[in-house]
């Protein structure tokens, strides 16, 4: 049987994988449609802001997710995803913050999951079982 200790290693394990893995999907597919990341400058450039963030993306959704699912600065990587997707929400998605999907819903709880699970890697870290815990 699994101890206390054990147990909520074991935890930030799932969690870390589960937001790592599901995340760099997002990101795969950005770097294999050349339109995401002109849509993302576009907006970009629709809201000011300079066009080269939309290469934030990459961070956010490809190294970031590598960096918590091995295990490597996840607090950094934690950090780096609950930015990406405040941007993600600013920018794309600030029409839909109080909508309901046709299920019922909210509109971004898949941005929302993104958005809690990032902050909350950031602040209890990667746990023992990583490359470097922290």
């Amino acid at each position: 049987m699994l101890s206390q200790y054990n147990r909520e290693e074991v935890g930030k394990l799932i969690l870390r994988l589960t937001v790592g893995i599901l995340m760099i999907f997002h990101g795969y597919a950005k770097l294999t449609s050349s339109d995401s990341l002109d849509w993302i400058a576009s907006t970009l450039a629709a809201h000011g802001l300079p066009t080269v963030l939309a290469y934030g993306v990459y961070i956010g959704e490809i190294l970031a997710p590598i960096m918590i699912i091995v295990g490597i600065y996840c607090r950094l990587g934690g950090w780096i995803i609950f930015v990406n997707m405040l941007f993600a929400i600013g920018l794309a998605h600030m029409g839909e913050i109080l909508s309901f999907s046709q299920s019922g819903g909210w509109a971004l709880e898949l941005q929302g999951f993104y958005l809690a699970s990032g902050l909350v890697v950031a602040l209890i870290g990667s746990g023992n079982f990583a490359v470097r815990p922290d």
